[in-house]
């Protein structure tokens, strides 16, 4: 009932812009509001308290059932063709901000459904700050889980309380705050105000969803908006916790003391150093400050899993495509809206590698893995382990059956990773997006989104059938 209100901001935009796109969210709104009633009426008065086994099944079904309702208007509209398989995933897509679409000729849309998609990365990037720093700890998976000790909110209670509202309240005062000061940023450095908006939600949500069909490099002609994308996609892949401890204690001290920050911004300066300077020994591009602008916005776009494009990274020379695909399954913090493993976990596997090295030098020495000065349990650095050995597995999985589907392997392989980490963008076959691909390879995508932005165990829980006894 509540997401049916989110139909009502692209209306005004139709009526504001006389785009003729009125009628499509009208009846969205109307058919998701109508459901919504039907299904809460018989249960109205029921209470009861959340338990774990619900919250797995919540978590899970925010983004099925509202991606299967948000794709409404894009099915009923006749001014943009599209299947019911290419709505859903475009839904699903801009829910999980993925940022892979399926939709070609962006520039000649309706202002209104240009709007929608943004709006769509918008919300789900909100719901996965609220879920992925307030939910998911309390049900003992997520990367936000390795910092229960450290972080605000309801981290140490042991059931799902009223203190969620309060940890998601001040989630979204940053939230919006972050999103109003990066549209106003967007404005100030050229763009119009409804791009400047548009763009505002989905880097915020590190979403990728453009107004335009040449995404970012619309605006090359004014820098600035790519300075002003690589502050703030800069700023959203930081773990939110962070920020709240940040303005909670006016001090920056919450970042400096943080390992996973550190982490976060060696690994995006090496990058981009490597980038640029590849870009311009090869010359590719003449003017030096135009390669470290370019270099800079890439790796920080796929490194944060947001996927804006500026150039067709895709196309660039050498390695470099396959470096910043790899770069996108570290990702960013946990408890950020980007994609991917998460930066805590790519430490804690450096750290636990280096540990293993040491214990061959030294087999009687007890070595101890710490962040932040903190010892971590065994308990931690094996949840961490098998993670990623899900993740491989599931990769693996998904791969193939993408190539059974007739994509090619470098597709194939960059379409998994892209949809996995969030990204958006591949190489080859889905470099620019993904409306020749098969539907079957769409639903195979569909899945990965959602496994990727669950962070595997939380889906993959609902799938066995220990889940469901009771």
């Amino acid at each position: 009932m509540i997401f049916s209100f989110t139909m009502l901001p692209p209306m005004v935009v139709s009526i504001i812009y006389l785009d003729g796109a009125f009628e499509p969210f009208f009846n969205a709104f109307a058919v998701t509001l109508i459901t919504g009633i039907i299904a809460w009426l018989p249960v109205k008065n029921y209470k009861n308290e959340l338990r774990l086994r619900d919250g797995f099944l919540i978590v899970v079904l925010f983004w099925t059932v509202l991606a299967s309702f948000g794709a409404i208007p894009f099915v009923i509209s006749t001014q943009i063709d599209i299947s019911i398989t290419d709505a859903i995933f475009e839904s699903l897509s801009g829910l999980t901000t993925t940022g892979a679409t399926v939709i070609e000729g962006l520039d000649k849309l309706p202002e209104s459904i240009l709007y929608y998609r943004q709006q769509l990365q918008w919300l789900g990037g909100m719901g996965i700050i609220v879920l992925a720093v307030a939910i998911m700890p309390l049900l003992g998976i997520g990367g936000m889980q390795l910092y229960k000790a450290e972080t605000p909110g309801p981290m140490k209670d042991n059931k799902l309380t009223p203190r969620i509202t309060e940890t998601a309240k001040a989630l979204w005062y940053i939230y919006l705050t972050l999103t109003i000061a990066c549209a106003v940023a967007y404005w100030l450095a050229g763009m119009n105000t409804f791009d400047a908006i548009g763009h505002s939600f989905s880097t915020i949500a590190i979403g990728g969803f453009s107004t335009h069909d040449a995404s970012m490099g619309f605006f090359n002609e004014t820098p600035m908006v790519e300075v002003v994308a690589i502050i703030f996609m800069l700023l959203a892949g930081i773990n939110f916790s962070l920020h709240f401890l940040s303005w909670r204690s006016r001090s920056l001290k919450a970042y400096i003391m943080d390992s996973e920050f550190k982490t976060y911004i060696t690994l995006l300066v090496l990058i981009t150093l490597v980038s640029s300077i590849y870009l311009y020994y090869t010359d590719f591009f003449i003017a030096p400050e135009r390669a470290l602008l370019h270099g800079m916005f890439q790796a920080v776009s796929i490194g944060t899993t947001t996927g804006f494009t500026t150039y067709e990274y895709y196309n660039w020379p050498g390695f470099l495509p396959v470096l910043l695909l790899f770069t996108s399954f570290i990702g960013a913090c946990a408890g950020s809206t980007g994609g991917g493993m998460k930066m805590i976990r790519f430490l804690l596997l450096l750290k636990q590698g280096m540990r293993e090295v040491k214990r061959l030098i030294h087999p009687n020495a007890v070595f101890i893995i710490k962040i932040g000065g903190k010892p971590l349990s065994d308990r931690v650095i094996q949840a961490v382990w098998g993670f990623f050995s899900a993740y491989v597995a599931a990769f693996v999985i998904i791969l193939l059956i993408l190539m059974l589907t007739g994509l090619d392997q470098i597709s194939a392989f960059s379409a998994t990773a892209a949809t996995m980490n969030n990204l958006g963008p591949g190489l080859n076959e889905v470099g620019s997006n993904y409306a020749g691909i098969t539907d079957s390879a769409k639903w195979v995508l569909c899945f990965a989104m959602l496994l990727g932005r669950l962070e595997i165990f939380t889906l993959l829980v609902l799938l066995t059938p220990a889940f469901w006894r009771r």
